[in-house]
């Protein structure tokens, strides 16, 4: 653990710079954040990008209660706050029409260096990516987002690495936006995507196979199947199906292309999967299905503990703004606890890091005076083992 002495500063903490390190370095090489028109910039991108990920670690549940905590919170606003510190008005108007650009950066830059550290479970599967959309309740200003009489949501778009167990791309629509479309821009050359049965399309199989993109998909038990050739099941196993087939009925609704199918049980219920993953054995595909419940794990602990879909934007591009800061710091906490523990991101390490960079502000002695500051990376770091 990195350790930094110099009792007279204003309060810090090393644990957050070291935290959030990843982040600035991916900023090195991102475009510039420039001011509309003459007026100067209220927030700067590195103020921003602070200011969102601190909202999400320490659980904020509105805007008005991160400004709040810049006001009135030491470190806060000593090291979270621009200087000088930030408006609603500012603060509202940079989340919803600047720094996309740059999020999606770091965004990209985090990623790739979370997906070089991270070690790669099920590596015999191949890279699965898990694609599923998750709905985010809006407000009734929310035009853009209209879902039903009465109801706006907006809808993300995630593409989730299942070996690594973290998010890899990110599409934002409207609450009736497809999702099936989203398959091919998630995808890139070599992944399987792990999809659920609301993306069945026997015409999109077809198409799917046709580009060389390759699926395990979950499908109705109902689906008519054409068997053209059929493997024998073994008594002791889960899989008590696996033949290439055509789905659908012929004249209406028939798949072109043939592909395989493997029916599996597990906890007295029947699964159907259709793959063109054909170098599988029907246990490993059945495996590879398995896997895709870690996205739906991600979105409910993402939900609850960095409180990301507690909006603090309104417009199309605010919520893009917010829903990759939200990224970013499930990343950062994906890097920081393989670093340190060689663990997933669980609640009680995050826990553990709030409590960490606490104890660290309570333990600096501090000057009461108005001397001038440097945030944490102009600090000297002193490298200690724990």
């Amino acid at each position: 653990m990195t350790h930094i002495f110099c009792p007279w500063k204003k309060p810090s903490s090393a644990t957050f710079y070291e935290f959030l390190k990843p982040a600035l370095d991916a900023m090195k090489e991102m475009p510039k954040l420039q001011a509309k028109g003459n007026r100067p910039l209220q927030m700067s991108f590195e103020d921003q990008l602070r200011a969102l990920v601190f909202f999400h670690l320490e659980e904020h549940t509105s805007a008005q209660h991160l400004l709040q905590t810049l006001k009135e919170d030491s470190f806060a606003k000593e090291h979270i706050a621009p200087e000088g510190g930030i408006e609603k008005s500012s603060f509202s108007e940079a989340i919803n029409s600047r720094g996309l650009d740059q999020f999606m950066h770091v965004f990209q830059h985090l990623q790739t260096e979370a997906s070089n550290l991270l070690p790669k479970a099920h590596a015999e599967l191949g890279n699965l990516v898990g694609i599923d959309g998750s709905l985010i309740n809006g407000t009734l200003s929310m035009l853009w987002a209209d879902y039903r009489k009465g109801s706006k949501k907006a809808k993300v778009h995630v593409g989730f690495d299942l070996n690594r167990s973290i998010p890899r791309k990110i599409h934002l629509t409207d609450g009736n936006g497809a999702e099936r479309p989203f398959v091919s821009k998630i995808l890139s050359e070599g992944q399987t995507g792990v999809l659920d049965r609301g993306y069945q399309s026997h015409e999109l199989f077809d198409q799917w196979q046709h580009n060389h993109q390759l699926f395990i998909c979950r499908i109705k038990a109902t689906t008519k199947k054409k068997i053209l050739t059929q493997n024998p099941a073994s008594s002791d196993s889960i899989v008590f199906f696996d033949a290439i087939v055509l789905l659908g009925t012929a004249g209406v609704n028939q798949s072109q292309t043939p592909l395989r199918v493997v029916g599996y049980e597990a906890d007295k219920v029947k699964y159907w999967i259709a793959t063109n993953r054909y170098e599988l054995s029907a246990e490993q595909t059945a495996q590879g299905y398995k896997l895709r419940w870690k996205i739906e794990n991600f979105f409910a602990w993402w939900k609850r503990h960095l409180k990301v879909y507690h909006l603090i934007a309104r417009s199309p591009y605010g919520l893009m703004v917010q829903i990759l800061s939200g990224l970013i710091t499930y990343l950062l906490l994906a890097i920081y606890c393989h670093t340190h523990f060689h663990e997933t991101v669980s609640i009680k390490r995050v826990r553990q890091l709030r409590t960490q960079i606490k104890n660290e502000l309570c333990r600096w002695p501090v000057r009461h005076d108005d001397e001038p500051y440097d945030k944490e990376h102009n600090l000297q770091n002193i490298n200690a083992k724990t």
